[in-house]
């Protein structure tokens, strides 16, 4: 996993539909925009402590996770049982799902083919941020 941290928070205010898209049949009445979003207010909550960074791989596909997509991180929260998290394993960045039980941390994929991790105190392990958002091309 690429981490980036360069970016702008310029204010992007863009055209917002208040009406909600349908996914079903379109309404003609509802092509008008009334309203603007700023994405930097929407995806960042806390601007010193957010990073980017690219997934690699598909362990996290049923999480809507991809190879390739931009995860929004934020490493001023505190990890919770089911979050998405950022973890440093024993020298590598790996995104996985963290289950906290009494004394045993899991790192858990989100795909059949992966194994949860047991982190044990042997480990090199950190929690490096939470995830809070996944940008994806379609």
């Amino acid at each position: 996993m690429k981490i980036y941290k360069k970016y702008s928070l310029h204010n992007l205010l863009l055209p917002l539909s208040t009406n909600g898209i349908s996914a079903g049949f379109p309404s003609p009445a509802d092509d008008h925009l009334e309203d603007i979003i700023d994405l930097n207010q929407q995806l960042i909550k806390n601007k010193e402590a957010t990073f980017f960074g690219r997934a690699e791989g598909d362990s996290m596909i049923g999480a809507g996770i991809g190879n390739g997509d931009l995860l929004v991180i934020d490493k001023s929260l505190r990890p919770q049982n089911d979050n998405i998290a950022v973890c440093f394993l024993d020298g590598e960045f790996t995104v996985k799902r963290i289950k906290i039980e009494k004394d045993i941390i899991w790192l858990v994929a989100e795909n059949e083919k992966y194994q949860p991790i047991k982190v044990t105190p042997q480990n090199d392990f950190v929690i490096w941020g939470i995830v809070t958002h996944c940008i994806k091309d379609l």
